[in-house]
């Protein structure tokens, strides 16, 4: 039987959702910085109806953790502990740097991937990602919050995918210089490749109760380490 995911996303400045039966997945997506509340819950209607399914009937709400805004990361999660919650669904966390990677391997092949995401107050939210045998993003070190010339250099050709490449361009690529060999800065997460990574942790038991549905604030742990 064809899994029934549905994702959403709501932690940049686009807001979009997608469903998912088996291979398939149909997305709707706009640039709306101020407009999430308004958008995501029709999003999900329209997606719904035209699909002919209830919420109840889903498998699984995947959804964007973060990191991203704090009150877009706050929007995602409301939304999706409150339908979750509502039609007895788990759920089922997804990093928008990982969405971002997969993405850029998807659409160039490039294997090895830094995703960056403007943090504001200078920062970025990045991570290093390897796209493994299975086409999937494998995370390498870990997710930070750091000004952008104090990311460190890894090993390799790399290719840059976020925000935080349109608003630190120079800086990133002063730091970086001949390991990064591609830019996308315009790419922002999108719910349909949360959808297909969720899918994966759907097939492997790797889901949680709607009361789970937790945002991660990647400088709310800097602070707490440091004090």
């Amino acid at each position: 039987m064809s899994s029934k995911i549905l994702a959403i996303d709501t932690v940049t400045e686009g807001c979009s959702a997608a469903l998912l039966i088996g291979d398939e997945v149909v997305e709707r997506f706009e640039i709306t910085p101020r407009g999430h509340t308004q958008r995501i819950l029709p999003m999900v209607d329209e997606l719904l109806s035209e699909a002919d399914l209830t919420l109840a009937e889903l498998d699984a709400i995947a959804f964007d953790r973060g990191p991203g805004s704090f009150t877009g990361l706050r929007i995602t999660a409301g939304v999706v502990q409150g339908l979750a919650y509502g039609a007895g669904l788990p759920v089922i966390p997804v990093s928008s740097l990982a969405a971002l990677a997969f993405a850029l391997y998807r659409e160039n092949q490039n294997r090895n991937i830094l995703a960056a995401i403007d943090a504001r107050m200078g920062e970025v939210y990045c991570g290093y990602y390897r796209i493994n045998d299975r086409g999937l993003p494998a995370l390498v070190g870990e997710e930070s919050v750091l000004l952008p010339n104090k990311i460190i250099k890894q090993q390799g050709p790399w290719a840059g995918a976020g925000s935080g490449f349109e608003s630190y361009r120079e800086e990133l690529k002063e730091c970086l210089r001949e390991n990064l060999i591609h830019i996308d800065g315009n790419a922002l997460p999108h719910a349909k490749d949360i959808a297909r990574l969720a899918l994966h942790e759907f097939e492997q038991g790797r889901v949680l109760s709607s009361e789970e549905a937790q945002p991660v604030y990647l400088r709310n742990q800097v602070v707490h380490q440091k004090s």
